[in-house]
């Protein structure tokens, strides 16, 4: 009787143990401090390197693509989060420019949209509320037309 006793109390006590043990590794938890309660911060893992992503969106792998060869890139990646489109729209008008990329237009609809360019590429960002206060992020990545880049480069005559 006086083992059962024993096995019980050391069993019960090596269960409170692990239990606390589990529970503390829970409690830290790694939060990047944004720089103002309306700003957004980008994303340290990116698909495209110079196409920043807001922190606080998830990946769509499922519902994504993208091709790189002979310094040719194509993309159709998407994310989706409860961040606020306004915050959005205003992350990438301020990243974008940080990398090399010119806001073209803004066009608003239902959904928002914003076209960037560079010599040999664009980027059409679009965002779409889905409900629920979720934001469907649509980056589409791929290169200018030759055509676009003849008229860019040539003069109006």
């Amino acid at each position: 009787m006086k083992f059962s006793k024993k096995l019980f109390f050391l069993s019960s006590t090596c269960f409170l143990l692990i239990t606390a043990l589990m529970g503390c590794t829970t409690i830290t938890e790694n939060k990047a401090p944004a720089s103002s309660p309306d700003s957004l911060s980008p994303q340290a893992l990116v698909k495209f390197s110079d196409i920043p992503v807001p922190v606080g969106l998830k990946s769509l792998p499922e519902q994504s693509y993208s091709f790189e060869s002979s310094g040719v890139r194509v993309g159709v990646l998407k994310y989706q989060g409860k961040n606020i489109p306004d915050q959005i729209v205003n992350f990438y008008k301020e990243q974008m420019p940080m990398y090399n990329w010119n806001l073209v237009n803004i066009v608003e609809y239902g959904q928002r949209l914003l076209n960037f360019e560079r010599e040999n590429e664009t980027c059409i960002i679009t965002l779409q509320s889905i409900g629920w206060g979720n934001t469907l992020l649509v980056i589409s990545l791929g290169p200018k037309s030759q055509s676009a880049s003849k008229r860019a480069k040539s003069p109006v005559k």
